[in-house]
């Protein structure tokens, strides 16, 4: 297993911003893997969804797995909310969960100045009802895949991110 930090959970929970909170405080890299798919096939996330649909999209997170399993290590990973379900995710170092209710995500991003783009910007957030699904659906996988899970909700992205160095120290 490399010794990679992968952060898991639902869309908008913060896992990009705890990943960058976490590389500066352990000198670590961080790296997105939504910004590795769109840097492989030039195209924004939402334009693949629109485009080729979800099934391609997940190929895509594959892919981006298996590059990162041959070519990364000592590394935050911050992912997609369905990237847990690649193949190779243990291999690929250890996996925190990062857990919020889908009421703290929404409130969270309604809170932020630019709420409305964020969510719109989520494909899977367009409607509500069929995110609260996949969120029932998922709750149980996201912790059946991690080693660690951490609490977010209503917390600073600083203080998860401290507990996390902790937790790798």
């Amino acid at each position: 297993m490399a010794d990679n930090i992968i952060l898991i959970g639902f869309m908008a929970v913060g896992k990009g911003r705890t990943a960058r909170a976490l590389a500066a405080a352990t000198g670590r890299f961080a790296v997105d893997t939504d910004d590795l798919i769109e840097s492989m096939v030039k195209m924004k996330i939402r334009k693949i969804f629109a485009r080729h649909g979800e099934d391609h999209f997940r190929a895509l997170e594959q892919r981006a797995a298996d590059w990162l399993e041959r070519q990364v290590s000592a590394t935050i990973v911050s992912t997609g909310g369905g990237f847990f379900m690649v193949n190779n995710l243990h291999r690929l170092g250890r996996v925190i969960y990062l857990h919020s209710s889908l009421e703290g995500i929404l409130a969270a991003i309604r809170s932020h100045p630019n709420g409305e783009k964020k969510i719109a910007k989520r494909p899977l957030l367009q409607d509500i009802d069929r995110a609260r699904l996949l969120y029932d659906q998922r709750l149980p996988l996201y912790r059946a895949a991690c080693d660690t899970e951490i609490n977010v909700e209503g917390r600073e992205i600083a203080e998860v991110a401290t507990e996390i160095a902790a937790l790798i120290a």
